[in-house]
């Protein structure tokens, strides 16, 4: 089989990328070990973050770092032994989230954020699911007055600088907008550009539809395997081997996989996390995806129950499952809203792929033909899928004009 392109991985950030170049002409082959959307695109918190310009930094303040370093917290944790591998990247991590530094990128970043919106309405006009996307914002409510204020300001800077738009609630509004929190709160902001999703994996299932239906095809393959020929790329599929001129590695936390093999070796790094659904007791609602931001976890409502998502676990990507920030987060959230049974069998897992300056790495590999990337989205994928993959898209078919500057997010900064 011969394809113009090959995507290897099929998360929300491949999909895109395949959804994009195959409306463009394109003959494109999706691959991945697993069905589409089952990895780290299936956990996430069900947000499109047109509020987030600033990426999740690494705090900078004594007391955070404090109690981060004792190891008990739900919105961070980390294996003792991952610490030394780890230990380059979080230095850089902690460099780049350094309040100017931080602020920098928030200019280069906040074009793909602006755009995460529209990019994903489009897709989902086109695909037939624009159901699945609720322009309902979220929530952040907070326990301290101190803390409250900070956030504030904070938000006004954002709304500033970027242009995006809150509300800022006292207690009352809080209780108004969510009637069944349990807690008395002091105050919230209400993010009201963002959207959230009921179903992130169909969402993605949606776009895969839209893939097929303009002529993409899928198969069951190992990245492992892509070596490079005279005419391009070669990778081996449940139906063989299959050859394209150009491809893409949009792996997510598995890009080294294939990045290290052609001899890129990049400052990559995972931050997993964990997610469970609950019934709500009784006639209790949530309307918005809401943050305990003073706990440091998440509730969203979605279509299979209310779930409940963890911070961040700085661990070795296969390590074995600690769900231990879920286990300190789930009786702080049953306080916090009426959560009845849990619906999943067990805790699931997922990876986000990171890299030390917050922002992906989307563009040509420097020093192989027709080869390029797309992965590092870290919070952040389920967000920049769709701005993702058109901009990929124009830069593989040579479009004159793309839809942001590429610039800031090529793999050369490292």
């Amino acid at each position: 089989m011969r394809k113009d392109v090959i995507v290897l991985g099929a998360g929300i950030v491949g999909v895109s990328i395949a959804v994009h170049l195959q409306k463009r002409g394109r003959s494109v082959l999706l691959i991945d070990k697993r069905k589409p959307g089952e990895e780290t695109s299936f956990g996430n918190a069900g947000l499109i973050q047109r509020e987030g310009v600033y990426p999740y930094g690494f705090p900078h303040d004594f007391g955070a770092l404090l109690r981060y370093a004792l190891n008990n917290t739900i919105d961070a944790h980390y294996h003792w032994s991952a610490i030394p591998k780890l230990a380059p990247f979080l230095w850089q991590y902690w460099m780049h989230s350094r309040p100017a530094q931080h602020k920098a990128i928030a200019r280069m970043y906040a074009p793909l954020i602006e755009n995460s919106v529209t990019e994903h309405m489009a897709l989902a006009e086109e695909s037939g699911s624009t159901g699945l996307i609720r322009p309902t914002g979220w929530l952040k409510v907070f326990r301290d007055e101190k803390t409250r204020d900070a956030q504030f300001r904070d938000a006004e800077a954002v709304k500033r600088d970027f242009g995006v738009n809150f509300n800022a609630l006292d207690t009352k509004g809080v209780a108004e907008s969510e009637p069944h929190l349990k807690v008395e709160t002091k105050g919230g902001i209400h993010w009201t550009d963002p959207a959230s999703v009921s179903d992130p994996h169909l969402l993605t299932m949606g776009y895969v539809g839209l893939f097929e239906r303009l002529g993409g095809e899928l198969a069951a393959g190992d990245a492992k395997t892509l070596e490079e020929t005279s005419t391009g790329w070669r990778v081996q599929t449940e139906n063989g081997p299959v050859e394209a001129r150009e491809v893409v590695v949009a792996l997510g936390p598995w890009a080294d996989v294939v990045t290290k093999r052609l001899g890129y070796n990049l400052p990559l790094a995972v931050k997993r996390g964990y997610h469970m659904h609950y019934k709500p007791e009784g006639n209790a609602v949530l309307n918005k995806p809401t943050l305990d931001f003073d706990r440091g976890y998440f509730l969203a409502p979605m279509s299979k129950g209310i779930r409940l998502t963890t911070g961040a676990e700085f661990a070795n990507r296969d390590a074995p499952r600690s769900p231990v920030q879920l286990q300190r987060a789930e009786p702080i959230a049953k306080d916090f809203f009426p959560l009845g049974e849990r619906v999943d069998p067990h805790p699931w897992m997922g990876m986000r792929p990171c890299t030390p300056d917050m922002m992906p790495i989307i563009g040509k590999a420097p020093r192989h033909k027709n080869l390029w990337f797309g992965f590092g989205h870290a919070h952040h994928g389920l967000t920049l899928g769709p701005v993702t993959g058109r901009l990929l898209a124009e830069m593989i078919t040579g479009e004159q004009h793309t839809v942001v500057d590429p610039k800031p997010y090529r793999v050369e900064r490292f």
